[in-house]
């Protein structure tokens, strides 16, 4: 469990030990934006599950590089004797508009969300394959699926992280490995100012889906899972019928059959979607 020390990620950690799940609580101490280091968050949350009677352990890799992803994980096999769950939802911001957002702003953001996801997830990838069970979950946002000012580098980061979990989910089908996303709106130090804290945007919300997503009895793969506070919802990418030329359309062929090309009645699901709803079933 990566970015296990504070908000979501701790409200996932305790979850999941509270399930019988043995967590390795990954986590950095760094501020919102990525600066400084502080272990005693990652402590905590293990105080907090072993008082409970679970079973974790703190980790202070830096999950953003190779080295950092593969010694957690490493980590966690030496602790636990195997890895069966991976549950992606470190992050950091960068804010500001594209015009004025400097490489580093953006570096850093996508080396947390993209590269992150991607080394703790490969890093993990051979333990799940070689036991032909896994489950996976990744933390996309209402940003990279729809966009939201200020945030060109997370969103990109994020809604990578989508693309990522769709080729995952049909490269891990056939060795049972389920990999899901889940995108959420909670109130935690990342949106401190950025929601209303008036409604009930509690973590736990969110925490009950990455739960069940690492059951082994939940076999979904490749799915969007959109929690609102107590509100949930499935996020699919969808395409139209759309329309066949004869020929190179003109540019006034284009726009006279816009509407038709974008109609979305009868609108189906993405074929990387549909492979993966195949052969899961298959597999």
């Amino acid at each position: 469990m990566t970015g296990a020390g504070r908000g979501l990620g701790r409200s996932h950690a305790l979850r999941l030990a509270a399930g019988g799940a043995q967590v390795l609580v990954n986590d950095p101490g760094v501020g919102r934006e990525g600066g400084g280091g502080d272990s005693s968050p990652a402590q905590d949350v293990v105080a907090e599950i072993t008082a409970a009677g679970g079973v974790a352990v703190a980790d202070h890799h830096d999950i953003s590089t190779d080295d950092g992803a593969r010694a957690a994980v490493a980590a966690a096999v030496e602790a636990f004797g195997g890895v069966h769950v991976v549950v992606n939802n470190a992050g950091i911001l960068r804010d500001t508009t594209f015009h004025k957002m400097t490489t580093e702003q953006w570096q850093a953001v996508i080396r947390v969300h993209l590269d992150g996801t991607a080394f703790v997830t490969r890093a993990a990838w051979p333990h799940l394959r070689e036991q032909r069970y896994g489950r996976v979950v990744m933390t996309t946002s209402g940003a990279g699926l729809f966009g939201n000012f200020g945030q060109a580098n997370y969103a990109a980061a994020k809604l990578g992280v989508v693309g990522l979990m769709h080729t995952l989910a049909l490269e891990g089908a056939r060795y049972g490995i389920r990999v899901n996303s889940v995108a959420p709106v909670a109130l935690t130090r990342m949106t401190d100012g950025l929601l209303d804290a008036s409604t009930d945007l509690d973590p736990a919300w969110v925490a009950a889906a990455v739960g069940w997503l690492c059951t082994e009895e939940c076999d979904l793969t490749a799915e969007i899972v959109r929690v609102n506070g107590p509100h949930f919802s499935r996020v699919r990418l969808v395409e139209s019928l759309g329309v066949d030329f004869a020929e190179p359309p003109t540019d006034d062929a284009l726009a006279d059959r816009w509407a038709e090309i974008a109609d979305m009645a009868g609108a189906k699901q993405g074929e990387a979607a549909v492979a993966v709803a195949r052969r899961a079933g298959s597999s």
